[in-house]
């Protein structure tokens, strides 16, 4: 490697590092003037859009179906928590591992086709579980599960405390994104954006490229569905709006508004819509349509996402 190409590695690494810490600085900080149950809801939709983006930026896989992993995982944690008694640490860990077992099934199917037959099979697909989370005895209907115990961490945490919560969603998110962006750098990470760019070519090199494209879906869904256990426990409700096909909809929304491709993208777009959603939400149905006007200037504008402009400004990948 050239002596140019290690300093412009060397310069990547550190702008990353430098807007990882003013990101945590802020989440750090913010409780000081923004209400906690707003601020963990943002890091939530932020984990959930990584997720996605994972599978979308860097896989260039486009599933219209995420939201069955988000709603899966919270039904599934709300279920043991409430039920079954679980502390919240093996709840949230219960939904995950049931968002990754229905990732790897739902990728089984849909990989083997590509482009918008991907797409709309991840949607059939999420489209049966929601029909199944609205008949299924266990997951209240259209009432969800309600009252869902927050629990003690470890036993000794009381979560019911939203300061302990925040911290406690604060080091989910930033655990998951730090996964995130050492999934994205790593070997399997350039490999991934290899068949992005060309799957012919990949091929040819001797990869198989469904097993990778498959291990994304099953990681992008693994943690999605910890976004989705996480939440549950946060308002104490898991319901049918996550895993309605509208939430899938707003992942693509907030990450494309972010910067789809980017690593701080979909954290940026999913404070947007969320900021938006809670803000705006005096004007009724209008929010939606206030969403619909700021994605299309967005998309005319702005063709990067809002981190994807910046990162074009200042010539550094973010």
């Amino acid at each position: 490697m050239s002596n140019s190409a290690i300093a412009s590695a060397s310069s990547s690494s550190k702008t990353h590092w430098i807007a990882f810490a003013i990101m945590v600085l802020a989440f750090a900080i913010a409780p000081i003037w923004l209400y906690p149950i707003f601020l963990m809801k943002v890091m939530c939709f932020a984990l959930f859009a990584c997720a996605f983006n994972l599978l979308l930026g860097f896989g260039g896989l486009l599933s219209f179906g995420h939201a069955m992993f988000l709603g899966t995982a919270g039904y599934a944690a709300a279920h043991a928590a409430k039920v079954w008694g679980l502390t919240p640490e093996l709840a949230i860990l219960f939904g995950t591992l049931c968002s990754m077992v229905l990732a790897y099934v739902v990728g089984s199917l849909a990989i083997r086709r590509q482009g918008i037959y991907f797409a709309m099979i991840t949607l059939a697909l999420a489209q049966m579980i929601f029909f199944f989370a609205l008949q299924a005895p266990f997951t209240g209907g259209e009432d969800g599960i309600q009252g869902v115990p927050r629990g003690h961490l470890f036993g000794l945490f009381d979560l019911a405390d939203n300061t302990n919560m925040y911290m406690f969603v604060f080091t989910i998110f930033i655990l998951g994104f730090l996964f995130i962006w050492r999934v994205i750098h790593s070997p399997f990470g350039q490999i991934l954006k290899a068949i992005r760019e060309n799957q012919d070519r990949a091929t040819s090199l001797g990869y198989d490229t469904d097993k990778f494209k498959l291990l994304a879906f099953v990681i992008s869904g693994a943690i999605a569905g910890t976004a989705g256990a996480t939440k549950s426990l946060v308002f104490q409700l898991a319901s049918l709006t996550d895993v309605h096909w509208s939430m899938s909809g707003e992942v693509v929304l907030m990450t494309l508004l972010g910067g789809m491709g980017t690593l701080f993208g979909p954290v940026a777009g999913a404070a947007v819509i969320v900021s938006m959603q809670n803000y705006f939400a005096q004007f009724g149905a209008w929010v939606t349509i206030m969403q619909g006007v700021i994605f299309v200037i967005c998309v005319l504008a702005f063709r990067r996402g809002i981190v994807g402009e910046i990162a074009n400004l200042i010539k550094k990948p973010l």
